[in-house]
């Protein structure tokens, strides 16, 4: 996509007289990333092989970015305000939080933006979120909310950013607080119905999450405990509770006799009604391997299904460091 046909329009952009930090510096950590992944990868008929998207640098060489655009990658390319692209490395990908970090395999001469307390922001307070590309890809907006979000691919998160109004272009974007500092990074855009109006808003990853766990992601390249249980199984929520929308090819879902188009009634002998009780549910039952035991809805009635558990991680490919 050319550049003039998504800038962000001029009254939304954010105005350096209205910020009391220097902007252009704080915008300028944003850079674009740009991914390629083998065609073979468990996650490239749902995420593509060739992704794009922003990340911000915040040690020397170091990118944080929303681990979609990284995972699975064979190649990633860091490019700076300046036009300055180095290749780049994933580091790791957390699948709890959502975060990637991306190490540049060359020197970006890019100042890092300091992480700031997302945990003290406030509804109401004005924010910025920020793409690559300066302030035509940058949008002055508020935070609307902080509440939990589950979503159909076993995340779920306690403390989702809400931001509006929506950017375009949110993958790996940075949410810049009043002060300048890193308040999150962008991961979708959410449409939430209000009185007859639709309003967009962006869901952002909070950077306190990032704190207790940047030792391990960059030591390790994951959290230094057990991975939660997975499924394989994706969900979505109605009225009437949740229900299997698909399955992962060869995972435990499919593999424990779950059915796309199946209702899950009940998790561990308690009933769900919504996502975010699955999950919690789900990861109760012990770490990955645990057996999770399903009371399925059918159109002849119900059945109970015992799942033995897996690890996201052992189904994705892992980096090669080049």
């Amino acid at each position: 996509m050319a550049k003039e046909e998504w800038d962000i329009p001029e009254h939304l952009q954010p105005d350096p007289a209205e910020w009391t930090f220097d902007l252009e510096a704080a915008l300028g950590a944003v850079v674009t990333l740009r991914s390629q992944v083998p065609a073979d990868a468990f996650t490239a008929r749902a995420l593509g092989t060739e992704r794009e998207g922003s990340g911000v640098v915040i040690r020397d060489n170091l990118v944080l970015t929303i681990g979609y655009l990284v995972t699975e990658s064979e190649s990633i390319w860091i490019t700076a305000a300046d036009g300055r692209a180095v290749p780049g490395h994933a580091l790791a990908v957390d699948q709890e939080t959502g975060f990637g970090l991306v190490q540049a395999l060359g020197r970006l001469g890019v100042a890092p933006l300091d992480l700031g307390d997302s945990e003290g922001l406030r509804i109401g307070a004005p924010v910025i979120l920020a793409a690559a590309g300066g302030r035509a890809h940058a949008v002055s907006g508020k935070l609307v909310a902080r509440q939990p979000f589950a979503g159909y691919w076993e995340y779920l998160i306690e403390d989702a950013l809400f931001t509006a109004p929506a950017h375009p272009s949110w993958g790996g974007a940075g949410l810049i607080g009043p002060d300048g500092k890193l308040l999150g990074i962008g991961s979708l855009i959410l449409q939430q119905g209000e009185e007859g109006r639709r309003l967009d808003l962006n869901m952002v990853v909070p950077v306190h999450r990032l704190s207790p766990i940047m030792d391990d992601l960059l030591n390790y390249g994951r959290v230094n405990r057990p991975a939660r249980p997975w499924l394989g199984l994706y969900a979505t929520e109605d009225d009437e509770g949740v229900a299997v929308a698909s399955l992962a090819p060869g995972g435990p879902a499919e593999n424990g006799g779950v059915r796309s188009g199946d209702r899950v009634l009940a998790v561990e002998g308690v009933a769900v009604t919504d996502l975010a009780e699955m999950w919690r549910a789900v990861w109760g039952a012990g770490d990955a391997g645990a057996t999770v035991r399903l009371k399925l809805g059918r159109a002849r009635g119900s059945r109970d299904v015992s799942i033995v558990s897996g690890d996201r991680t052992a189904f994705l490919k892992h980096p090669r460091l080049h």
